[in-house]
């Protein structure tokens, strides 16, 4: 009888460590999940006051400033739309910008930050998008954008398709 338990136990207790492994990494990934989040939320809201904007949060995380609202049509989450636009870290590193015609895209192929913030604004509108990690390239750096980055956007929007 000793031979049959001995592998099940030592079956058994290896099972064991492994959910315990498991649920360790589950959990430290939970709580940097977390603390990214609030960080996001300090930067942003610090780039907020300290540039002294007066900005709306969306409750996912996001925040956005209509500068001009615009009086044309407004997009929804799935129109084609071109947007003029410079993207920068809160440092003010410059990542990316378009050309003076703008980006033409539809917002169900951008980042989730644009796919929620764009439809804020209507035809003509300008204004500024401040996107946490997690509705930007989230941990992933991505060309010039470091992983876990806020990502800021001025924006004016110069079509509706």
């Amino acid at each position: 009888m000793e031979y049959i338990y001995k592998p099940i136990v030592k079956i058994m207790t290896r099972l064991l460590w492994a959910i315990c492994v498991l649920l360790c990494f589950s959990a430290c990934k939970k709580k940097e999940t977390v603390n990214q989040k609030e960080e996001d939320e300090n930067k942003i809201t610090q780039y907020i006051a300290d540039n002294k904007l007066e900005a709306t949060a969306t409750g996912t995380g996001l925040y956005y400033v209509v500068k001009t609202q615009g009086t044309g049509a407004k997009p929804s989450s799935t129109s084609t739309v071109r947007v003029i636009y410079k993207g920068y870290l809160t440092d003010g590193t410059v990542f990316d910008q378009s050309g003076a015609n703008g980006y033409t895209t539809n917002l169900q192929d951008v980042i989730k930050g644009w796919t929620e913030g764009i439809p804020y604004f209507k035809k003509g509108g300008k204004g500024i998008l401040l996107i946490p990690s997690a509705l930007g390239y989230g941990n992933q750096a991505v060309g010039d954008i470091p992983a876990n980055s806020v990502l800021i956007f001025d924006i004016e929007l110069a079509e509706v398709y």
